[in-house]
């Protein structure tokens, strides 16, 4: 775990779905209280009203082998924090980019990651449907894809997405961007491409059932709370972080020919550089 109380406070606050509300009572304490004193397993069952076995599963479900080892931890990040010069809010961003890759290295499932990988080069038409921030994310790994040589479209209109759908057939892959798997548009897309024969793929937080039956594969990705309003970090970023990891599958199925093509794509970019120079 890392060394600073906001790492580990964002650990909690990136498991906090997971709890059960006794232990949402107790990452409450500690998410907004950030006590000090008095930390001992009784005193705060005492004061949280709970059991000293629900302090320790609470700890086990952080990630600790027990409640005296969270503490310590804690009481150490405490130490940590207050010797450091850096500013709470710069803290509290790079505890949140720090939190998110902790939670995606633990989503992380390559084998799956090998079946979408085997998706994508069995279809000829691949789309990359994003809307908002996720249309961001969806439009960058487009042209990272097209310089390994796949014919790939992002979409990110939803009249596009609609009409793209309605064309799908059994040839076309659809890689769909929602963190929240609820963009109506993207998934109204996503339903009539499927209706069509197309292979779906999601890329989400979400983990609800609904999407599983719609979709070939998903891809899930690492999440906080409030991460969509963008009031700390980028809401892309966990995208963009699945993104950069599928990438290097891709680059490493055929190294040599994708290095190839990466050039020729560097060559043609550096050459149009020179021409509008002249110009």
């Amino acid at each position: 775990m890392a060394n600073t109380s906001c790492l580990l406070l964002q650990a909690m606050a990136n498991r906090y779905d997971e709890f059960t509300p006794v232990e949402k009572t107790i990452a409450d304490f500690f998410l907004r209280e950030k006590p000090t004193k008095e930390l001992s397993a009784k005193g705060i069952a005492q004061r949280l009203f709970v059991s000293e076995a629900s302090l320790s599963r609470f700890a086990q479900k952080c990630g600790y082998k027990g409640f005296r080892e969270f503490i310590y931890n804690y009481e150490q990040s405490l130490k940590a924090d207050r010797q450091t010069s850096l500013n709470a809010m710069t803290r509290e961003v790079m505890a949140t980019y720090q939190g998110l890759l902790d939670s995606t290295l633990r989503l992380l499932d390559e084998n799956k990651i090998y079946r979408v990988l085997q998706l994508f080069t069995s279809h000829r038409q691949i789309y990359l449907y994003g809307m908002g921030s996720s249309g961001i994310a969806a439009q960058e790994f487009c042209l990272r894809l097209m310089r390994t040589g796949l014919t790939t479209t992002a979409v990110v209109d939803p009249h596009v997405m609609a009409m793209t759908a309605a064309l799908a057939d059994n040839d076309t892959l659809i890689l769909a961007l929602s963190m929240s798997g609820r963009t109506r548009e993207v998934l109204s897309a996503v339903r009539l491409a499927k209706e069509h024969g197309a292979c779906i793929v999601l890329c989400t937080a979400a983990r609800r059932q609904a999407l599983k039956e719609l979709c070939d594969e998903i891809l899930f990705v690492a999440s906080t709370r409030n991460l969509e309003t963008g009031s700390v970090i980028s809401p892309q970023f966990p995208l963009l972080v699945m993104m950069d990891i599928f990438y290097m599958y891709i680059l490493h199925t055929d190294y040599a020919g994708k290095s190839s093509l990466l050039t020729k794509t560097l060559c043609a970019l550096d050459e149009k550089n020179r021409f509008i120079t002249k110009t």
